[in-house]
């Protein structure tokens, strides 16, 4: 069973979050507790999965218990719910809470959060990577873009526009601020794909709270993997979303599917980041697997750590709250028939754009086919017609590329 701990001052709140919750008796192992060190003891005892705390508690505050719970059980997911807007509590929570739902929520809610949210740790195998994993706050960014942020928040006009483009520009940026509005941290009730909205939504006054006080944001440390090319990565993952926004067009998709696909692109490789950043060592084994043993990244890694970058992003990105469909394309863009999806969507065009742009293994020894495309997946779902008009929508951005060189 999910064995789920809610933490809340409130005895009538406890009470009702135990009503709300009662159909779920036979499915979670639920216990309720009135503050942070009752619930520190009482994990002593139990190995929990989930902790739902409240923010505002006497003695001890959601935040804190949050940071403890992050330093002595990572493993766990942790869930702030709070009817409390106070913008200090909630700054002081980005760094210890998965995800942050706001009071009142209703049962089907707070099931398909943590639902949602534990099923994604079957996509690694290896503890010690869940582990590391859920620990992670923050992501870094590519130097040059950490540089930028930095100096226009330290300017004394600093640009909400400027500001934007900068974020947009860099994956380990976009992630985070996709997290603290695609779920309840700052009380923005929209399903917001595009990092500049977000940060025009969130203002210059909690930007320049996130980055400089809290230090949401860091610098990539390339003497971590002199050898790996992080410059490439960010290219790489700039040019797959572009190429999925535009798929995804081409085939009249909604607005939201067109955004999602953009923004799945953008991020599809991020657990090379989180993989990179956090065991250098052995991301450098996997670099000499892929140039000595000629297999792919993804096979090297799954070797390495039992689980691919895809498997990885999916589950970071997962925990932090972000849309299945973003979630989806990050854990199947290289394996789709593994999701049971029938029709175009972002892992679509995210599978294709990265096959498409993908300078490793591009062409076969011919030159006239794209190896790291599923073609009986396409033609499975009706879409291998629409394989050449894509590969021209990538051949005209090519074009536009070196004409503007």
């Amino acid at each position: 069973m999910l064995k789920t701990i809610f933490v809340d001052d409130e005895p009538n709140v406890l009470r009702s979050i135990r009503r709300m919750l009662h159909g779920l008796r036979q499915e979670w192992d639920m216990k309720f507790v009135e503050s942070g060190s009752e619930a520190l003891d009482l994990m002593t005892k139990e190995r929990f999965d989930v902790i739902v705390s409240d923010m505002r508690m006497p003695q001890m505050d959601g935040a804190q218990l949050l940071a403890e719970v992050k330093n002595l059980y990572p493993h766990m997911v942790r869930i702030v719910l709070s009817g409390h807007s106070d913008q200090e509590m909630i700054l002081e929570s980005v760094r210890s809470a998965h995800q942050y739902l706001s009071k009142p929520t209703d049962a089907e809610t707070l099931k398909s959060t943590v639902s949602r949210t534990l099923a994604l740790k079957d996509l690694l195998a290896d503890e010690s990577l869940k582990v590391i994993v859920a620990r992670l706050d923050s992501l870094p960014s590519l130097p040059t873009l950490y540089a930028e942020i930095m100096q226009e928040l330290r300017s004394s006009d600093p640009s909400i526009r400027k500001l934007g483009q900068i974020i947009s520009k860099d994956i380990g940026m976009t992630a985070k601020v996709l997290q603290l509005v695609n779920t309840a941290f700052f009380g923005i009730p929209r399903h917001i794909e595009d990092p500049g909205q977000a940060v025009s939504l969130l203002g210059i006054d909690t930007i320049k709270a996130l980055v400089l006080t809290i230090e949401v944001f860091s610098k990539f440390d390339q003497a971590k993997a002199a050898a790996f090319d992080i410059e490439k990565l960010w290219g790489h993952s700039m040019m797959t979303g572009e190429l999925a926004k535009k798929i995804a067009i081409s085939q009249q998709a909604d607005k939201r599917v067109i955004d999602d696909a953009y923004m799945a692109g953008l991020l599809h490789d991020i657990g090379k980041l989180v993989l990179v950043e956090n065991f250098s060592e052995k991301y450098t084994t996997v670099m000499k697997i892929v140039t000595h043993e000629d297999v792919s990244p993804s096979e090297a890694e799954s070797q390495v750590f039992e689980a691919g970058h895809a498997e990885v992003g999916a589950f970071l990105l997962g925990l932090w709250g972000l849309p299945n469909s973003i979630i989806e394309a990050l854990a199947f863009h290289h394996n789709p028939r593994q999701c049971p999806i029938q029709s175009f969507s972002p892992l679509i065009a995210v599978h294709v754009a990265d096959a498409l742009v993908n300078e490793d293994g591009l062409h076969s020894n011919s030159g006239t086919t794209y190896p790291l495309l599923d073609y009986e997946y396409l033609q499975d779902l009706g879409l291998s017609e629409s394989l050449n008009a894509w590969q021209e929508i990538h051949a005209e951005a090519q074009r536009k590329e070196t004409n503007d060189e």
